[in-house]
């Protein structure tokens, strides 16, 4: 964002609606991560304060200070589902709308320098060297294969991208180079030499994904996920992709429902003011859960095991290790690994 704030020169408001249209995905990856230090830390207090064990002389258990932590895990369940439901898919979405809208008026935003990368579908481009400043390109090489009979390969000395206000064609404006045409059987060929030439670029064809707004899975609704679900019958990485993405709607939530529980007996078993332990403690857990929930994301992916269990393995583990932290709490046995962590 830096780069296309500070060399690219794009508004400050388009780059303030990058920023907004990623924020609900940022929210919903720390969700769980906040709630369960915010459990932990307030029970790091109790146990700190020897409250939980005046508590539990008193004849009050585990389970009964419980009440207040479900309610906040609740609320926090609650808010989860809301942002992945509705806000994450609003934002992947305008996201692609922004990306689009800076390509058409900024084309050469994606310009790099040395390399060969493909900024639009079947234009391959190198190029030696490019101002920001004067939005010019130096030592072009670019092959054109967007007609499947004849391949097209310019070189050029300078070049430059004017987008055309008001339409979707980007021109890519050459000066001072050699065009080499060449029939796909190879019976043809010509060279052409040149002082200035134009070669345009639809936007509507070489990104028609984004202009007929063919959205991916991440960025449909419920609905729009169900409905592509019931045409999409196969087992295709697409069809994987839009269970994955039905699922996680429901498991993540969920997930950050069950770490909210976990911080209570977790915090409770942290004795004196260790909340350095807690903290440590408590990231290991969010990123064995994360860690989890990418790999069985990626094997649910590509077919190896079937959306519908892969998600909610990593919602299983939490319930096991909440189940397991219940119970050495209500028994009052210690957690001996926290002993090798510092205070």
């Amino acid at each position: 964002m830096t780069d296309l704030l500070v060399n690219q020169r794009v508004n400050p408001g388009q780059i303030l609606k990058i920023i907004l249209c990623l924020f609900p995905q940022a929210i919903l990856f720390s969700m769980p991560a906040v709630c369960l230090m915010s459990v932990l830390l307030a029970f790091i207090r109790l146990s700190a304060d020897n409250e939980i064990m005046a508590l539990n002389a008193s004849g009050i258990s585990l389970f009964q200070i419980m009440a207040p932590v479900i309610f906040f895990s609740f609320i926090c369940y609650i808010f989860a589902s809301i942002i992945a439901i509705y806000w994450v898919p609003w934002g992947n979405s305008s996201y692609r709308d922004v990306i689009f809208r800076i390509v058409k008026s900024k084309a050469d935003v994606a310009i790099k320098e040395r390399i060969f990368y493909e900024p639009f579908d079947n234009v391959v481009f190198y190029v030696n060297s490019f101002s920001s400043k004067e939005r010019t390109m130096k030592d072009l090489f670019v092959v054109d294969r967007r007609d499947q009979q004849v391949t097209a390969t310019i070189v050029a000395k300078k070049g430059k991208i004017i987008p055309s206000n008001g339409s979707d064609i980007v021109t890519i404006h050459f000066m001072d180079g050699t065009i080499f045409t060449n029939e796909m059987d190879f019976n043809k060929a010509r060279t052409i030499k040149f002082d200035t030439y134009d070669l345009n670029i639809d936007l509507r064809d070489v990104m028609s994904s984004m202009v007929s707004r063919e959205k991916e899975p991440k960025e449909m609704y419920i609905s729009e996920l169900i409905e592509n679900l019931k045409k999409s019958r196969d087992k295709s990485i697409n069809s994987n992709l839009i269970r994955i993405n039905l699922f996680e709607m429901f498991s993540i939530p969920l997930a950050t429902f069950i770490l909210g529980l976990i911080g209570a007996p977790l915090g409770a078993h942290v004795k004196g003011r260790g909340y350095t332990k807690g903290i440590i403690v408590s990231l290991i857990i969010f990123l064995a859960y994360y860690i989890s929930l990418m790999g069985v994301r990626y094997i649910s992916e590509i077919g190896i095991l079937a959306p519908p269990i892969g998600v909610w393995i990593p919602v299983f583990f939490l319930l096991f290790i909440c189940a397991y932290l219940l119970i050495q709490a209500t028994n009052y046995r210690p957690l001996d690994f926290l002993k090798r962590l510092p205070q």
